[in-house]
């Protein structure tokens, strides 16, 4: 047998090893995610927390205005907007330390980078999120006169544990 012979069949016995050692673990991995029935698990349903940018008589601010989030687990944050006038949920710092599964409202899914949302009057939103990045952050109305007014608040995420 020739050097390069050998040197192909040295590559299809390292490649059939890495194969079966992907197929093994992802065996595994199935495994693992498998219930008592057989059937495949699917991942626990995010927390849902409720914030109401103003009020319905117009008073400017969060309710409520202190959230504390824990690193690692998965929110669900419905924001709404029951006041006569569009308001920001602006937490820029807040966005940069999270992974956005989506931001729905009405019948428009947004993925990506999120930094803030605008409701208008009688609006909702959904945004669905998973914070990394354990901190404390600033919360405020983006549009002029409302943080000065009384438009602010505070988002804490917790290291996992």
């Amino acid at each position: 047998m020739g050097q390069q012979s050998v040197g192909r069949q040295r590559l299809r016995i390292d490649l059939g090893a890495g194969f079966l050692l992907g197929a093994i673990a992802l065996v595994m991995a199935l495994g693992l995610m498998l219930g008592a029935s057989g059937a495949i698990a699917s991942p626990a349903p995010p927390e849902t927390i409720a914030v109401h940018l103003g009020t319905a008589a117009g008073d400017l601010r969060f309710e409520p205005s202190q959230l504390s989030f824990r690193a690692g687990q998965r929110y669900r944050l419905v924001l709404d907007n029951p006041s006569p006038e569009r308001h920001y949920f602006t937490a820029k710092d807040f966005a940069d330390g999270l992974w956005t599964q989506k931001v729905q409202a009405g019948d428009v899914e947004v993925k990506g980078a999120i930094h803030e949302l605008e409701l208008k009057p009688g609006a909702i939103a959904e945004w669905v999120f998973v914070p990394e990045r354990p901190g404390v952050y600033e919360l405020h109305c983006a549009i002029a006169g409302h943080a000065e007014a009384g438009m602010v608040g505070q988002i804490e995420i917790v290291a996992a544990g």
